[in-house]
């Protein structure tokens, strides 16, 4: 999940913080909105949590596309070029997600082979790649992007060391996953059993049998009623009741994870792997984002430099581009902590540079499409809303962590 960040400097004007924090709303409810802005400003997903293959199918990017996408952790960017589109423009203003990006771009053109992007990425955990990045990496890198990833983190780690250590334990999403393992191990909970299932009925059998009872148990019940427990998933607290609406939260999530270990053969869903192992399958044949994959390894090299990446907001960015000049437009779940007026200015500002068939695609945390009666109805007429292939989309996302998945298309 991706919170769209707004320019500004840290503390009460950051718009980030006043995007977040609930005016009129209690001492405590404020300091713990101030809290999840706080966390989203480092690493969040080292790995992107939404499916670029219902991606691709949604937007159906042809040759002539140009697609605006917030950048995120760049897995759904880079797999964007396995369709050839012209050109796509990555934006975010969480600087770790831009050094991130910058990074995955330079070792598609600059690292010798797939064997080496695979280690580098797929694997994440060899020393080899440090001085893959000292070789060929970093003298690719502007100033900014190297002094990132040659930094320290908050407990004094060189940040480019995470892809010798496994990059995927890291960042908030990354932490989150290692509290549920640490939880698993407490209550004696092997979750390899699941990537170790041989059919779909196995998976469901040691999904019913391992995982099911754990949401019944009274910790978890009351963890998960924590807001600031699940800011590892992207849920801020104002999104918090409307997410569980008349259920504890527990039983949500004990759904969204059924359907992540039940709901697709586990040798073809590498979110299980990134949530059940910390990482992707050891065996070289298991499943990957398609960027990893070595048949797209030589599309991907020769297209990364169709690739921009920016530290802009999406609104404003868009706001610089000529009218009707953009046909693809991918927003993850940025929306779900938008304002009325937010909402309304990017939608404006999407319409204006929309070309004729123009597809925009995002998520929500809740199941319903969050723009009637919110976008106001002479720009949202304006579009039509592809319902039943939307339901189709949310049911195929293999992340599993969205209850809606929603594509629009321009009118002619």
């Amino acid at each position: 999940m991706e919170l769209q960040r707004h320019r500004g400097q840290p503390g009460a004007g950051n718009p980030i913080t006043r995007s977040v924090v609930r005016k009129g709303a209690g001492v405590a409810h404020r300091l713990l909105d101030h809290a999840f802005a706080l966390a989203f400003r480092g690493l969040v997903y080292a790995q992107i949590w939404e499916d670029p293959d219902v991606d691709m199918d949604a937007l159906q990017i042809r040759p002539d596309s140009r697609v605006v996408a917030i950048a995120s952790g760049g897995c759904n960017v880079l797999s964007y070029l396995v369709a050839d589109p012209e050109s796509i423009t990555a934006v975010d203003l969480n600087t770790a997600h831009i050094a991130l990006n910058k990074l995955k771009l330079a070792a598609a053109q600059g690292l010798p082979d797939h064997a080496a992007f695979h280690r580098f990425f797929a694997q994440a955990d060899s020393p080899a790649n440090i001085a893959a990045y000292r070789a060929h990496l970093a003298p690719m890198l502007d100033e900014p992007t190297r002094r990132y990833w040659e930094g320290r983190d908050l407990i004094g780690r060189r940040r480019i060391g995470g892809f010798s250590k496994g990059i995927y334990k890291r960042g908030l999403l990354g932490n989150f996953i290692g509290v549920a393992h640490l939880l698993a191990k407490l209550y004696r909970i092997d979750l390899a059993q699941i990537l170790a299932a041989p059919t779909q009925e196995a998976q469901r059998a040691v999904f019913e049998r391992e995982l099911a009872p754990v949401f019944d148990k009274r910790f978890v019940r009351w963890l998960t009623d924590q807001p600031a427990a699940l800011f590892g998933l992207g849920i801020p607290p104002a999104q918090f009741d409307a997410l569980a609406g008349d259920q504890r939260m527990a039983q949500v999530l004990r759904r969204r994870l059924e359907k992540l270990a039940c709901d697709f053969p586990i040798e073809e869903n590498y979110f299980a792997w990134q949530a059940f192992s910390r990482g992707y399958a050891r065996d070289g044949d298991g499943p990957l984002p398609p960027y990893l994959q070595a048949g797209n390894w030589d599309a991907v090299r020769a297209r990364a430099g169709r690739v921009t990446v920016l530290h802009a907001n999406f609104t404003e960015h868009l706001a610089t581009l000529p009218d009707a000049s953009r046909d693809r437009y991918v927003l993850l779940d940025a929306q779900d902590w938008m304002t009325d007026t937010q909402l309304n200015a990017l939608w404006q500002q999407i319409t204006r540079t929309a070309r004729p068939g123009a597809r925009v695609l995002f998520r929500t945390a809740a199941q319903p499409t969050l723009l009637p009666g919110r976008v106001a109805p002479d720009l949202l007429d304006r579009w039509t809303y592809h319902a039943q292939a939307s339901a189709g989309f949310t049911a195929r996302d293999r992340s599993s962590i969205y209850g809606g998945v929603h594509l629009y298309e321009l009118r002619a």
